[in-house]
């Protein structure tokens, strides 16, 4: 069953109650752990994240499970968060579900098995073109949401977009005749991508189902909707556990996201012979250095192409 980014934020109350279990955290940093003054700001900067993204999707620190918090993590790799942020988000983070285990807050510490991202060259996970396939294949167009959902699945893929310029993707900057889309990324920054003609004909198959949806107006110029309960535009964490569900129904075992659809377009451009300044400026990417982690992915390829066409290869050959 879908899962849609659809819950109401807090309460009066629940905003009340997490306000005090801040105040107190607080208090416990200060005066059992005492931590500097510039370290407990950062603690608390951290916890800061996780209540407004938790706010955002309805849930409460109490009610927050292991993917949840796994979604918010996988949420700071796509909004282009480093490594090394990361390892220290997520160490505030189990701080913070310690802090409650310890009071009698909680029974059960959902941040116990987070993972810490690893510092340095990370290579990241992406999907072979079959897998790519297979993933959109798996999408069951009997659904109401189903047309939407390959629609989105195509675009993340053949944009190479981050999963939050997917959910802020407007109509008005959709230029399907001409083949492009207008993204504003990170810092606001606006590029111009291809879209192939495979994800046109999705989103012009979708629309058919869209424009029959009575869409508030606050949310007709956003391209991809919820269908359930309230609707408005689509949450990153809905995206997420749909990539997450679709791969178990088409059998891919590796640990994917829908930054992994960004990381296999990159990769696929890579191999197929494109340049990386173009790579980088398809990406939004701000210095080429960070493109460049993609030529370390397919060394098998990197090997192979010497094997070819190095001189002392042909040589070993004759």
């Amino acid at each position: 069953m879908e899962t849609e980014n659809n819950r109401s934020a807090w309460t009066d109350v629940q905003r009340q109650e997490v306000a005090s279990l801040v105040r107190d955290y607080r208090a416990y940093l200060l005066l059992e752990r005492s931590l500097s003054r510039n370290t407990l700001d950062a603690y608390l900067r951290d916890v800061e994240k996780l209540l407004h993204y938790l706010e955002g999707a309805g849930v409460t620190p109490w009610q927050a499970d292991t993917d949840m918090l796994r979604a918010f993590v996988a949420g700071l790799h796509d909004i282009g968060v480093e490594p090394r942020s990361q390892a220290r988000i997520v160490s505030g983070v189990r701080s913070f579900y310690r802090y409650m285990l310890m009071h009698g807050l909680l029974s059960d510490d959902p941040a116990r098995l987070l993972e810490v991202p690893k510092v340095g060259v990370h290579l990241p996970e992406v999907l072979t073109v079959d897998e790519v396939d297979r993933l959109i294949g798996a999408v069951d167009l009997s659904k109401r949401e189903g047309h939407r959902n390959r629609a989105m699945l195509e675009v993340l893929y053949s944009c190479g977009l981050r999963v939050s310029e997917l959910c802020e993707l407007k109509l008005s900057n959709l230029y399907l005749d001409e083949g492009f889309v207008r993204i504003f990324g990170k810092g606001g920054k606006e590029r111009l991508v291809p879209i192939s003609a495979r994800a046109v004909h999705e989103l012009r198959t979708y629309f058919l189902d869209r424009n029959l949806w009575s869409i508030p107006a606050a949310y007709e110029d956003y391209v991809f909707i919820t269908v359930r309960r309230s609707i408005k535009n689509i949450g990153r964490i809905m995206v997420f556990h749909l990539i997450k569900e679709l791969a178990v129904v088409a059998g891919i075992r590796k640990n994917i996201s829908p930054h992994t659809l960004r990381h296999s377009f990159a990769t696929h451009l890579l191999e197929g012979g494109a340049d990386l300044r173009a790579i980088q400026a398809m990406l939004g990417h701000e210095t080429i250095a960070t493109t460049e982690i993609y030529t370390h992915i397919d060394r098998s390829r990197l090997r192979q192409e010497i094997l070819d066409h190095h001189p002392r290869s042909r040589i070993a050959a004759d």
